[in-house]
């Protein structure tokens, strides 16, 4: 009796709300559609009702999370096409081309004699393809650009290693060369000759002095 009770308080929220839906109060018909869903979690007409009236309010997210919450059942309903018919037209909404496809091609199994759902079906396939194609394009774009890159990278090492060989050539060859401020070995050893002369003529003078000193020192002895 109990859950007796609970259906008919269900599907009095669920006449309420499509009231409210159909006079355009939407807010309202919003309260009386989840007052029925908790009732009945898993009533696919509440979940169905509530994402058409979030889809009237632009909310594509959430009529999307209620119509995905009953995916599983909702195509054994009755009113299946129709049920596969708005979930595409949410993904629609939302420019998710893959799942629009995949739920209009749902909707054209049950219904195949249904028009809107063929011209729906062909525009999001259109529009998954285009999104295929640019996705590629993008794809070969950043592998181009990582191509040129790396290009620039093995350019840039070789200009590198062609200035180091380039700077080690020039190093050896002015190490090789005699600065302007250093000898060559001939002349170094010829200024040491010349200092050794030097000496020796300094040396001579020294001892002359010496003996003349000496030659002085005997005399005043001597005398």
């Amino acid at each position: 009796m109990f859950s007796c009770l609970t259906a008919f308080a269900q599907k009095a929220d669920l006449r309420r709300g499509n009231r409210q839906f159909r006079k355009g109060e939407y807010a309202a018909a919003d309260i009386s559609y989840r007052k029925a869903l908790m009732k009945d979690t898993s009533s696919v007409a509440a979940h169905y009702n509530l994402a058409g009236n979030l889809y009237r309010q632009q909310n594509m997210e959430e009529a999307a999370k209620q119509l995905e919450a009953v995916q599983l059942t909702a195509g054994e309903e009755a009113f299946a096409a129709d049920y596969y018919y708005n979930r595409g037209d949410v993904a629609i909404a939302q420019e998710d081309w893959q799942t629009a496809v995949n739920m209009f091609k749902e909707c054209l199994r049950r219904s195949p004699a249904d028009l809107d759902a063929k011209e729906n079906y062909i525009y999001a396939r259109n529009k998954l393809m285009e999104q295929q194609q640019n996705q590629d394009q993008n794809q070969d774009q950043d592998q181009n650009q990582d191509q040129n890159q790396d290009q620039n990278q093995d350019q840039q090492q070789d200009q590198n290693q062609n200035q180091d060989q380039q700077d080690q050539g020039d190093q050896q060859q002015q190490q090789q060369q005699p600065q302007p401020d250093q000898l060559s070995p001939q002349q170094a050893q010829q200024l040491l000759q010349a200092i050794r002369e030097k000496e020796k003529q300094t040396q001579e003078k020294v001892d002359e002095k010496k003996a003349q000193a000496l030659k002085s020192r005997q005399k005043e002895k001597n005398w």
